[in-house]
This record gives structure tokens, sequence and C-alpha cells, in this order.
């Protein structure tokens, strides 16, 4: 142990020019995977044709949809990652579904309308589902629905959607996982393949390019599907995964020109990890910005989390976050140990280029916000530090506050701004202002990541985590904190859900899903309370090689 033990009941001081134990960090996976990839701008144009052409077709048989094929085929598109081709059509048919309020005899298509319509911010109650209730305990009725596997799969894929007070959804997660699970080993193919995925990782909460290359796998194995449809498909993910290609070609050329990873060994090189961050952020095209500030962005604040918590002494820390308190103040620069004056020129070099694009962008009210946010981030970071080297933790309450900021959510939000049109001096006002699903977002972001991440930040015992705070907070044991964490997670959700459904107009649609997605990634990076940021190999890398690396074969 690093720090001895207190005889006298009394935490001992940590003595601050002593550093904390470092964790060595495996350097990136992906080598030179992406540095050398060049465009072939011919192969892109044959692809945009040809999409463009399907794209045509595909709208047609979408506008001449109707009823229970119309929610059929808007789930299709979404699922294979080609809504975004037709969002206008897509709106005006759910639109037209809401007002007619149809009421339909099967547990399928009920459950698929309710989600498409909840996922699109329709208010719509849960009361559908009262006939699949049993008259006498108002529980749901098991010989109505037990051998629908379809739709008990629709059911259990629109509680996920579900909001605080929903009982019968509730009741329907627990109902639909356990059926399903049982059923699963005795199904066929593809429905075998789509009850595995949805128990594995539901619709609602995944990033949408992670599932389209899922679901194309599926899709093409369906005898009911349609040719056009997913040749559509294979094609846009190729594009896609083209000029995916090409940012993180670029995107690694500029790390690279930074040399940080032999300049601070102690930092996690996690890159292409933060470009897939992006990717679920907003994956279309005319995103590009956003994925790339969000991978630069992303990377800058691991740099920053490292260094307070995995190599800075507690006067170090306390030095560089009144250095960025003062901001590009060259006398106090100069105070700086070397290794922190090439952390603090990292981020410089990071607002400067934030700067310069929000002029550029006309999105220049950002740039304030961002600078104080970073200083915010390195406050925040240098109070959990002292908290855990001085063995005092705070309440389990004030620890969470503080984790909101440490969430990264504002430093990111703010980065990303420029690219978005839709952005306004009053959406930042708003999201800086601390609305509802800002913080739950946030929260919800630093229980899957603490659910992670806890072993590895205890540093075998020698530190504390917020684990630790949470059992002496409330004397539990370590199994029922962790327990209460997944739960807590399961309550942002809910929240978040809610106030994705509360259409706020002053609020652009992009900035709230972006929250959304942000919740979305952030299951699928901790996932199974694994911290797949800071050791990919396992269970990202597969992903992001579909992604990123291998093309689909058309």
């Amino acid at each position: 142990m690093f720090v001895a033990a207190s005889t006298t009941g009394v935490p001992p001081r940590c003595p601050r020019d002593l550093r904390p134990p470092v964790t060595s960090y495996r350097p990136s996976m992906w080598g030179d995977t992406f540095s050398t990839f060049s465009l072939d701008n011919k192969v892109q144009e044959a692809y945009a044709q040809s999409i463009e052409g399907l794209k045509k077709e595909v709208r047609s048989k979408l506008v001449a949809a109707t009823s229970g094929e119309l929610v059929i085929i808007v789930d299709t598109l979404e699922r294979l990652g080609l809504a975004y081709h037709f969002e206008a059509e897509i709106e005006e048919k759910l639109e037209q579904i809401y007002k007619e309020d149809q009421e339909y005899d099967d547990l399928f298509t009920t459950a698929l309308v309710f989600r498409l319509l909840r996922q699109h911010r329709y208010q719509v109650s849960c009361g559908v589902f009262d006939r699949f209730k049993d008259g006498k305990d108002e529980k749901l009725n098991e010989t109505l629905i037990i051998n629908d596997v379809e739709g008990l799969l629709s059911l259990y894929e629109a509680a996920h959607v579900r909001i605080h007070g929903e009982d019968i959804l509730e009741e329907a997660v627990t109902f639909t996982r356990h059926h399903l699970t049982v059923m699963e080993p005795k199904l066929l193919s593809p429905l075998k393949d789509k009850v595995k995925r949805a128990l594995h990782h539901p619709f609602h909460k995944g990033v949408t390019l992670i599932e389209a290359r899922v679901f194309i796998s599926i899709y093409e194995k369906d005898d009911s599907r349609d040719e056009l449809v997913l040749r559509l498909a294979k094609l846009n993910f190729n594009f896609l995964q083209n000029m995916y290609k090409e940012e993180i070609c670029e995107l690694s050329r500029w790390w690279n020109s930074f040399d940080l990873k032999s300049k601070l060994p102690y930092a996690r090189d996690r890159l292409i990890e933060c470009y897939l961050w992006g990717a679920a952020f907003r994956f279309e095209p005319e995103y590009s910005y956003v994925r790339i500030s969000v991978a630069k962005n992303m990377q800058m604040v691991s740099i920053m989390d490292d260094t307070y918590d995995n190599y800075a002494t507690l006067d170090e820390a306390q030095l560089l976050t009144d250095v960025l308190d003062k901001w590009d103040d060259m006398n106090e620069i100069a105070r700086l140990p070397e290794y922190m004056k090439v952390v603090y020129q990292f981020i410089m070099s990071i607002y400067n280029d934030h700067e310069r694009d929000a002029i550029k962008r006309e999105k220049s009210f950002t740039s304030p916000a961002f600078k104080e946010t970073v200083k915010q981030l390195g406050r925040a970071y240098n109070q959990e530090q002292n908290w855990i080297m001085e063995r005092q933790m705070p309440s389990f309450d004030v620890y969470i506050n503080n984790s909101v900021i440490t969430s990264c959510i504002y430093v990111i939000f703010t980065a990303l701004s420029p690219g978005m049109k839709s952005v306004t001096e009053e959406t930042i006002n708003w999201l800086l202002g601390e609305p509802k699903i800002v913080i739950s977002t946030a929260k919800m972001g630093r229980h899957l990541e603490d659910l992670g991440s806890h072993e590895r930040e205890n540093r075998e015992g020698k530190l504390l985590t917020v684990v630790d705070c949470y059992m002496k907070h409330h004397g539990v044991s370590k199994q029922e904190a962790l327990s209460k964490f997944a739960e807590l997670v399961e309550n942002a959700w809910k929240d978040v859900n809610k106030e994705w459904a509360t259409r706020n107009c002053s609020v652009p649609k992009e900035m709230v899903e972006q929250l959304l997605n942000y919740a979305r990634v952030a299951e699928v990076t901790y996932k199974g309370s694994e911290d797949g940021y800071t050791y990919p190999e396992t269970f990202l890398a597969p992903q992001i090689v579909a992604l990123f690396v291998d093309p689909i074969v058309i």
C-alpha cells in the first residue's frame, strides 16, 4: 500500500509530492492500420451513383406502403442505417400513423408502432398493451403471447423506450427476456439471430452504425428480404466506410505529429476508439466535423484524465489546474514541469483549432464556452484526485455531482457544436444550464464507466473509487453497490427517454439526439461492466474492424 493505514481512525494525509500508483497502459493495437489509406474517388463516385438510383426505387416503395407493411419497412430502413436518406418521408408517414391512432390486434405490430413513435418523439401511452393483460391480476397474459416469438421480441424491444411509472413495460422486460432466453436455442435463423442480438443489446440502446452492420448480416438471411433494400444497405455501408477510413487517416497523421505516445507514456493512446465515439454521435456524411472533433477532444480529455489520476502529484495537479484557469498566461506556463507543458500545449492546440473553425463556421460563440468547460474539467479532475489520494471521500451525492463534469459531456458537446448548423448561442446556454436530459445522460455515462473501470482505478486496493464512496455512504457491500449502479443506469435511461419524447422547440433535435447517442455509445463501450475504452481488444476491436476495416462483399 502506498498510503499507510492510520492507527488513529483519521485517514493519513498523502504527501503532496507523491505520485499515485502509475498504470502502464497497453499501446494502441492499431499501429499503421489507418494511416496509409488512400481514397479511390472513382470507387466512391460509382457507389454514390448506384445509391442514388436505388434510393428512388426504395422511396417509391416507402411512399406506397400502408399500415403493418409500412412500419416494417420503416423499422427495416432504420435498422439498416438507411433512414437518414428518407427522413422526410418517414416523419410524414409516422405523423399519419400517430394521428390515425389505429388499434392493432397483434402484439408484434402494436409494440413496433409504439416503439417507433416513441423513438420519433411522439408521446404515446403504454395503455396500448392493456389488451394483452390478464383480466384477473393485470399482468401480461401468458396464454395470449407465450408462443408468439415475433410478438415477444417486438415487446422486448419496445420495453426499452419505457419511462418511469410504466409498470406493464417494467414487467415486460423481465417477462420477455426470460421467455426469449428459453426459446432462443430452439429457433432457426434469421429469427434466432434477431433474438440473440436483441438479448445482447436492445436496438434502442444500440449505436446506429454498429446495429446496421449487424442487421445487414441478419437481413440477408431473411427469405422475405427486399433485394433492392439489401443492396442499397450494402452499398451505403461501404460508401460510408471509405469516408470514415479517410477521416481516420487524417486524424492519425494529426495525432502522430504530436508524438505524445513517447512524450506522455503514462497516458492511453486510444484515438481510434475515440473516433468510434464520434461516429456513434453522428454517422451521416455531412457530420465529418462532429466525428473528428469528438475524436480529438476525447483523446484530449483522456490525456487530462490520465495526467491527473495516473501520474501527477497533488502539487503538480493543482498547478496545472491553476494554469488552465488563467489560460494562455506565458508566465504561468513556465512554472509547469516539462511533461505538463506538453499536456498544456496539446490542449491549447485543440482550442486554437476550435476557435479558428468556429469563426470560419460562424459559430464563434462556442469558443468561450469550450474554454470554460475545459477549465471546469481540470478543476473537477483535480478535486476528484484530492479526494482519492487523501482517502477522504465526500458523500456519494457530492461525488456524483462532480462526476457530471468528469463525464466530459460539456467539453465534448461544446467542442462539436461548430459542426452543427442548427446550434445557436441559445443552444449552448441551454446545454450549460444543466437541463435534466444533460444531467441524466452525464450521470448514466459515469455510472456505466464506473461499473467498467472501478477494478482498474482502485489499483489493486491501493486507491478508493466511487464504488467505495457508495459503500461507505450507504453501508452496503461491494456487490450491492454495483447492483445499485446498474439500477441507476436503468433509471437514467427512463429519464432520458422521457426528456427525449418531451419536444422542446427551442432546442435543436440534432443536439438532443446526440445526447441519446452519447448514452448509447457509453452502453457499448462499457458493455458487461468491462472497460472497453482502456482494454478494447475483446469487445470494441471486432466492432471497429467490422465498421472501419472490412468492407461488405456485394
